[in-house]
């Protein structure tokens, strides 16, 4: 089993960036794949970003291609997704999920879920 905890949230101006983190415990860090999703009220989750256990293997969502980083650090057990140049349609609350070894842009592919961080971005 594995435990996730988002972390970095915050209200922030358009054109701004942030940095959310994503605190995992349990099992071993490098044996899963990490994604991230985001939900705005009235709004599906839809996918952000995931990144392969080994740290090489990315992708993105169309949305947020040239804006956002995801990248991981296995040694602190930690993934994280930067964000720059954010839009007031970035607004959501934005999770963090794992699962074994391959990245999905699927939510229900992942199995272990972080409780969510809020973005929230002023017009």
């Amino acid at each position: 089993q594995v435990q996730l905890v988002e972390s970095g949230g915050e209200l922030v101006q358009a054109g701004g960036s942030l940095r959310l983190s994503c605190a995992a415990s349990g099992r071993a860090f490098s044996a899963y794949a990490m994604g991230w999703f985001r939900q705005a009220p009235g709004k599906e989750r839809e996918f952000v970003a995931a990144i392969g256990a080994g740290g090489k293997m990315t992708s993105y969502a169309d949305s947020v291609k040239g804006r956002f980083t995801i990248s991981r650090d296995n040694a602190k057990n930690t993934g994280y997704l930067q964000m720059y140049s954010l839009k007031p349609e970035d607004t959501a609350l934005y999770y963090c999920a794992a699962r074994r070894i391959v990245l999905s842009a699927l939510p229900r592919d992942y199995n272990y879920w972080g409780q969510g961080t809020q973005v929230t971005v002023a017009s």
